[in-house]
């Protein structure tokens, strides 16, 4: 009962949403929407098998299976309204999104006509009190990360997901992150933890992905896992700015609530809670002189 009082407060309040990717969040009925589209009849369920597997390699099929029903703007325009609604019923009042934009350059779409598609299907839903920002992948980092920095775009990496701590370290260093998607590998360098902490460098943590992918597994070493035994506790003890987030919530059965849940299973008090959700506002990227906090 104390554990549902905890959550019903901390879902009451607005929050922002920062390690979120727009292709891993269409739910089954916008995918069974979308297939449609282009002349193929699925069912929810038969969504649902799809979005069921084990580990890391079958989550990636999933994802390459998904986004090949992503072919115009329209396809982009449709999931980014049916992401928006749902934000909406998580009291999310500020997104940052990642699009792949790898995907459509290898499948030779457009890729301005997508983002203006986004862009217009989004704006609207500014008025009903939520605000998006968008984040773009990279595939040649180095020269990328550097022409950002020339330009003034922050900086965000995948890293410590399910490689080792010293991927969190070459992304800060070498590309000058700004934020660590992930980031769990931290917790096995001690140094590291100290950096991050020192520096005020956050991780944008997602702690059912690591479930589902079995990256927690991973790094933990062991695969009877339980989401108890996820590092954010000891990461946010540590001083570690933490951002909680859902990553590809559609694929990973999961919302920013559930999220807010699980770290509470995981021992942390109403305190740390909502400080997180706080460092939601403080560490996100929006323009020059704007809050999003509501």
């Amino acid at each position: 009962m104390l554990l549902t009082s905890l959550a019903d407060r901390i879902a009451s309040l607005p929050k922002a949403e920062l390690h979120l990717h727009l292709e891993g969040s269409i739910q089954p009925a916008t995918v069974c929407a979308l297939t449609a589209r282009h002349g193929v009849v699925m069912t929810e369920g038969e969504v649902c098998q799809r979005y069921a597997y084990r580990g890391f390699p079958e989550f990636i099929e999933a994802f390459k299976w998904v986004t090949s029903f992503l072919r115009d703007p329209q396809d982009y325009a449709l999931i980014a309204r049916d992401l928006a609604e749902h934000l909406l019923t998580q009291r999310v009042a500020y997104s940052e999104v990642t699009l792949s934009i790898g995907v459509m350059i290898l499948r030779k779409q457009r890729v301005e006509a997508n983002f203006e598609a986004l862009l217009r299907a989004t704006e609207p839903f500014e008025s009903r009190g939520l605000r998006f920002r968008w984040v773009f992948d990279a595939a040649e980092f180095r020269p990328i990360y550097d022409r950002a920095a020339q330009i003034g775009l922050h900086r965000l990496m995948h890293a410590g997901e399910v490689g080792g701590p010293e991927k969190i370290r070459e992304a800060i260093e070498l590309l000058g992150a700004e934020r660590i998607g992930h980031g769990i590998a931290a917790i096995h360098d001690p140094a590291l933890m100290d950096f991050l902490a020192e520096r005020k460098i956050p991780l944008e943590v997602c702690p059912g992905s690591n479930m589902k992918t079995a990256a927690l597994a991973r790094q933990l070493r062991r695969e009877d896992v339980r989401i108890e035994d996820h590092p954010l506790p000891k990461l946010l003890r540590h001083g570690i700015p933490i951002v909680l987030s859902t990553d590809d919530p559609a694929m990973f059965h999961t919302t920013l609530q559930e999220e807010y849940a699980n770290a509470a299973r995981m021992g942390l008090q109403e305190h740390e809670l909502t400080r997180i959700v706080d460092m939601g506002f403080e560490h996100a990227f929006p323009p020059c002189g704007e809050t999003h906090r509501a």
